[in-house]
C-alpha cells in the first residue's frame, strides 16, 4: 500500500523535471523528495523516474501513473476549496514576454505577494514563451492564442506599438512624413531568425525590406540602444518614457496579449486569483498600454 502524500511529490517532481525545483516548490528539500519517489516506487515495485544530471525523465509507468492521478489531485484540490474556500496558497509560474513581464508585471507583484501571504510567484520575463502545455509554467501569457484542448486560452489585454527616438536623435528634430525618409536613419530591431512570433515582425509593415541595423532578440536592449542614440525603433508604449514618437499620424500598431492555462489547475484558487489580478493590472494600466 502507498501513501497519497507520495502521489503528490511524485506529480511535484514530474512536473518540475527535478528534485530540487520539486523541493523548492513544495517547501522540502530534494532529498526527501528522493525519498519519497523511491518509496512510491517500491510500494508499486515499478520504476517510476530517471534520474540523470539533466534532471528526471518519466518511464513508460510514470507516464500512466501521472496521467492517472491527475484526476485525483483535482479530486483532493477540490475538497480542499470546499474545506478552505479562502485558501490561496502555493506557487504560481508566469510566463510572459520580457517587455511586459518586467515593465507591467514586476512592479506590481508586490502588491499580489502582500494580498495573498501563502501565494509564491515564479516569473519567466524572457524573449519567448514557455508552454503550460508542457507544465514548463502555470501560465503563459503570449502574442497569439494556441489553442489546445488542455489548456484554457483567454484574450487579457490589447496594446500598441510606435515609432520613437531619442530626444537628441536627429530623426526626432524632423518632421517626418513618408517612410522614404526613414532610410537616412539606422534602425534598431529583432533578429530576423532569433524573431520568436510573427506579430513582431512589423518593419515589413512599415516599408518593405527595412532592415535593423543593430538588432537584439531583446526589447529591453532595444530600448536601450535607441534611448542611447543608436538608431530609430518600434517599442511597446509603455516602454517608451522619454523617448519621442515619430511620425504619430503614420506610424502605430496594436497587437494583443492572450492568457493560457493549464485546464487542469486553471479553476484552483490560487490561479484564479493571479487571473483575477493580471485582469485588474491591465485594466488599471490602459493608459499606459493604449496611450493612443
Amino acid at each position: 500500500m502507498f501513501d497519497w502524500d507520495d502521489i503528490r511529490i511524485f506529480i511535484a517532481a514530474a512536473r518540475a523535471g527535478s528534485l530540487a525545483t520539486a523541493g523548492q516548490r513544495l517547501g522540502i528539500d530534494p532529498a526527501t523528495v528522493g525519498r519519497r519517489l523511491a518509496r512510491l516506487e517500491t510500494a508499486l515495485k515499478s520504476t517510476l523516474v530517471i534520474r540523470s544530471p539533466a534532471g528526471l525523465t518519466l518511464t513508460a509507468a510514470g507516464v500512466q501513473l501521472l496521467e492517472t492521478s491527475r484526476a485525483a489531485e483535482q479530486a483532493m484540490e477540490a475538497a480542499e476549496m470546499v474545506a478552505r474556500s479562502d485558501l490561496i496558497s502555493g506557487t504560481v509560474r508566469i510566463s510572459a514576454a520580457e517587455g511586459f513581464g518586467g515593465v507591467v508585471l514586476a512592479p506590481a507583484l508586490p502588491e499580489l505577494l502582500a494580498a495573498h501571504p501563502g501565494l509564491n510567484v515564479e516569473l519567466a520575463a524572457t524573449s519567448g514563451f514557455l508552454s503550460p502545455g508542457r507544465r514548463e509554467v502555470d501560465m503563459a501569457i503570449t502574442l497569439s492564442p494556441k489553442p489546445s484542448p488542455r489548456l484554457v486560452v483567454e484574450p487579457l489585454t490589447s496594446y500598441q506599438l510606435a515609432l520613437y527616438a531619442a530626444p537628441d536623435h536627429p530623426a526626432a528634430a524632423c518632421e517626418l512624413t513618408e517612410t522614404e525618409q526613414l532610410m537616412c536613419y539606422d534602425f534598431v530591431g529583432y533578429i530576423d531568425d532569433l524573431i520568436y512570433a510573427p506579430e513582431l515582425s512589423y518593419l515589413d509593415e512599415i516599408r518593405p525590406n527595412l532592415r535593423p541595423r543593430l538588432a537584439s532578440s531583446s526589447i529591453r536592449a532595444q530600448r536601450d540602444v535607441i534611448a542611447r542614440g543608436g538608431g530609430i525603433g518600434i517599442l511597446p508604449c509603455f516602454m517608451a518614457e522619454g523617448l519621442v514618437r515619430l511620425m504619430p499620424d503614420q506610424i502605430l500598431f496594436e497587437r494583443d496579449f492572450w492568457l493560457h492555462s493549464h485546464n487542469e489547475i486553471h479553476k484552483t484558487a490560487r490561479m484564479k486569483s493571479v487571473i483575477r489580478w493580471l485582469e485588474s493590472l491591465c485594466l488599471q494600466n490602459g493608459m499606459l498600454l493604449r496611450p493612443f
